[in-house]
């Protein structure tokens, strides 16, 4: 088989198991929207904190998720191309973390647990990479970059739930994000690897997924959707974005920090802004609230669908820039490395504009509210 009929095939083989990844979402979350109506819902006082649609609809998108996931494994070891790195220790890894990701997720949809059990789950998810020397190899100080690994993972884990706050956003920039690791990949030629079909099929659950989670949503994902994403997304990226340390090189390498912190660089700017401004209002970061940077575009006069398509589109530039500074490696100019860097501080700037903007009408229009309840 030459070249041109190899790349052929590969394609057809993706587009196919992409398409089916798709297909076999939209079935499955169509039959459980048929047949569920209650999994992930909250008290009253509750679900009007954190979402922003106080309709109740059930949070089930993390089932197909992880269906998909377990289907894609099955798929890489029945066909011929598989080898040693289907049964080595970074996919037990990989595996274990992600399903201890689903399960602490559909524990809190099923009894709304703590948020310290959560935490608890998240701390053993990053554990069990450590493990299975499932890594960020930054520094070469084991501790610091064990310590790195496991905040890395209880921080992508909650950056992905919290930004799991109105229709479409959390799956649509996870799965920009995906995309992201998936160009990288097949433009470093790793055609027919365990990765590139756990990307596709995850990438295809999502795009199952957001036919029911579009705005109007009819099914939300859910912590079983957010926790299991937020386990997968902290794992590829582990290995596919933090991957690029040149051993002969300083000890640190801002290029190896950069990429990962483009691909997400929507999650890490809402958890930031989220976090501190909590944190300087005299709030608790961990619990939940309309205080996003989705809601504050919404405030600032974005419609729901508008602030999907913002989110999403700065995810998709930001996923290319990171794809692409994977594919040109070590050629990337420090010129450029700095106008990426200089690109996330505008953004993160932009962002906190409309932060801003929104947070002044939101105040506006409550204050004419209590002016209007007054006056009646």
């Amino acid at each position: 088989m030459n070249l041109t009929e190899g790349d052929t095939f590969s394609g057809i083989f993706y587009f196919g198991f992409f398409t089916l990844a798709t297909v076999f979402s939209i079935l499955i979350n169509g039959l459980l929207l048929k047949f569920s109506r209650t999994l992930g819902d909250r008290d009253e006082q509750n679900r009007n904190v954190v979402r922003w649609s106080s309709q109740i609809k059930p949070s089930i998108g993390g089932f197909s998720f992880y269906i998909i996931f377990l289907m894609s494994l099955s798929a890489y070891g029945i066909f011929p191309f598989s080898g040693q790195e289907y049964m080595n220790v970074h996919m037990l890894g990989m595996v274990i973390t992600v399903t201890i990701g689903f399960l602490i997720g559909l524990a809190d949809d099923a009894y709304n647990t703590y948020p310290l059990l959560k935490f608890g789950g998240q701390l053993l998810c990053g554990s069990f990479l450590v493990a299975t020397n499932t890594m960020i190899h930054a520094t070469g100080i084991y501790v610091v970059d064990v310590l790195l690994t496991i905040i890395w993972v209880i921080g992508i884990m909650n950056s992905i739930n919290m930004l799991d706050n109105m229709d479409g956003i959390s799956g649509t920039v996870s799965f920009c994000i995906l995309l992201s690791c998936l160009l990288g990949l097949l433009g470093d030629k790793s055609l027919f690897s365990f990765y590139s079909l756990m990307l596709l099929a995850v990438s295809g659950a999502l795009v199952g997924f957001l036919v029911f989670n579009w705005h109007p949503a009819r099914i939300y994902m859910g912590d079983t959707g957010s926790q299991f994403l937020g386990a997968f997304l902290s794992v590829i990226s582990i290995q596919l974005l933090w991957n690029f340390h040149d051993p002969g090189g300083p000890v640190f390498q801002f290029r190896q920090f950069l990429i990962p912190l483009i691909a997400f660089s929507i999650p890490i700017i809402d958890t930031t802004t989220v976090f501190f401004r909590r944190i300087a209002r005299g709030q608790s970061p961990f619990v939940g609230g309309r205080d996003h940077i989705s809601h504050h575009f919404a405030y600032a006069g974005l419609s729901d669908k508008q602030v999907t398509y913002v989110l999403g589109g700065i995810s998709l530039v930001s996923g290319v820039i990171a794809a692409f500074m994977i594919l040109e490696g070590a050629q990337i100019s420090s010129l450029f490395t700095f106008s990426v860097l200089a690109y996330f501080l505008l953004l993160f700037i932009a962002v906190q504009f409309f932060y801003e903007k929104g947070t002044k009408k939101e105040s506006v229009r409550k204050a004419e509210n209590v002016v209007a309840a007054t006056t009646t």
